[in-house]
This record gives structure tokens, sequence and C-alpha cells, in this order.
């Protein structure tokens, strides 16, 4: 029996002595979201310590929801969730859209992390939309972030996953994204909608038509933010979208 733990016999008393400990479920939902690699879920976790990182996976290992596999040619770890952790997903999913419905978005939108939004935006980007015809490379800018880490580079190709620079990467840029932290972090999560912002300019496209255009159907949103009831109230959506995606591209 851990010396931090309930001693209760109840089911959900050992649940929480397996879950509670602090970054135990955002590890595994970024490695549900696809992260198999340690810095690739490091990056998912952008607050999370690397040695408090290492702690939660041998600790995930050791409790059977994760198994850990060299790769026989380079030696790299991979990560995986077992069926064990698996059977929690669908909980954890819920979990986020009980709070997505009922945690204010002023709470929401209280911490706001450029690096972690633009990671999720990343995965969710999709490519038979945006690279139909090749590699698309689409930046975007945060002008109220410290200038070493306002911009980060989208690059997208058919058939492989986007990659996500934070330092120039060198080529030609098909769409700037020039954006409001907090309007942008709004949009994504389903609190407010891209077409309001754009509207608002606290959301500027400038660069390829095409894209700019096409930007409500590659740029997916959150899958929270399909949620019933999500809380708008600080937000005025009234502004219909092809109203304001009429203005992008300028």
């Amino acid at each position: 029996m851990a010396q931090d733990g309930y001693n209760h016999f109840c089911p959900i008393a050992k649940a929480c002595e397996v879950l509670e400990p602090r970054w135990t479920l955002l590890v595994l939902s970024e490695m549900w979201s696809g992260s198999v690699r340690f810095n690739e879920i490091r990056r998912g976790v952008p607050g999370m310590s690397p040695t408090l990182l290492s702690k939660r996976l041998r600790d995930l290992e050791q409790r059977g929801l994760i198994t850990r596999t060299p790769h026989r040619a380079t030696g790299d770890i991979n990560y995986k969730t077992t069926a064990i952790a698996d059977e929690l997903q669908p909980l954890v999913i819920a979990l986020g859209q009980w709070a997505h419905r009922n945690i204010d978005a002023e709470v929401t939108l209280e911490h706001l992390d450029a690096r972690l939004l633009m990671w999720n935006i990343r995965r969710k980007i999709d490519t038979s939309v945006l690279s139909t015809t090749g590699r698309r490379v689409v930046q975007f800018i945060f002008p109220e972030l410290p200038e070493d880490s306002q911009s980060y580079w989208l690059i997208a190709k058919p058939g492989v996953p986007v990659d996500l620079c934070t330092s120039d990467p060198g080529h030609d840029v098909d769409l700037f994204i020039t954006a409001d932290l907090r309007a942008m972090t709004a949009a994504w999560m389903g609190l407010s909608t891209y077409a309001a912002e754009i509207a608002r300019d606290r959301i500027t496209l400038i660069g390829d038509r095409d894209l700019a255009a096409s930007f409500g159907r590659w740029m997916v949103r959150s899958s929270f933010a399909g949620v019933p009831d999500a809380a708008q109230s600080i937000f005025d959506t009234a502004i219909g979208p092809d109203a304001a995606l009429a203005r992008a591209g300028r």
C-alpha cells in the first residue's frame, strides 16, 4: 500500500490512487492522441519537466497502463497504452466534455500556452484540404509574445503527418496567420469561432487566397468544439462565416 494512498477498499479510491498523481491523465491523453516517443509526449505536456515525465512513464508501466518497446535498429523507446489504459479513454473524454460545458470560458482561457496550442492544432490539420498539390507552409504569428517565441510554422505534405517548427525552416510561406493568442485559442477550442475572430481582426490571413478561403475546412478545431452547450457567453458570434472569411486573404 502506497504511503500516500487512501487506505480504502472503495474502487473509486483505488482508481484515484492510480490516476490522481499530477500529469497522469494528461500523459495518457497525449499518448491516445498519437504520441509514442518521449520527446513527442513531452511536447504535448510542455509544463512538465523531463524528470517528472520519466517518473510518470515508469509508474504507468509498473501499473500495466503502458508498455515500452525499444526499436531494434535505433534503440529508440516507443511507448504505447495497454488495453487496460484504453478502457479509460472514453471516461477521460467525457470528463473533458463535462469541463467544456460547465467551466466558465474566462477560467478556461486564463492560462494560455502557444506551444501547446500549436502542438494540438498540428495534429488536427486536414491535409487532404491543405496540401492536395504538394508542400504547403503556414506561418502563425502571435505578436503579443516575446519575439523569439512569436512564430510557428506548419509544414504539410500529402500523406504524411504535419510537421511543426519553432524556428524558420527556410521554405516559402504560402499563408501568414497573425492572431491574438487568446482569440485563436478560443476559436480552436469552440468558445468562439474563426469567423467571429477574423471579423474582429483578431485573426488575419494574408497570402494564398485558396488556402485562406478554405481555412475553416483544413484548420479542424478541437474535438471538444462540438460539445453541445459549450460556454460562449463572453464571445459574440453573431456574424456569419461567409462574411468573415470573405475578408481573409487580403
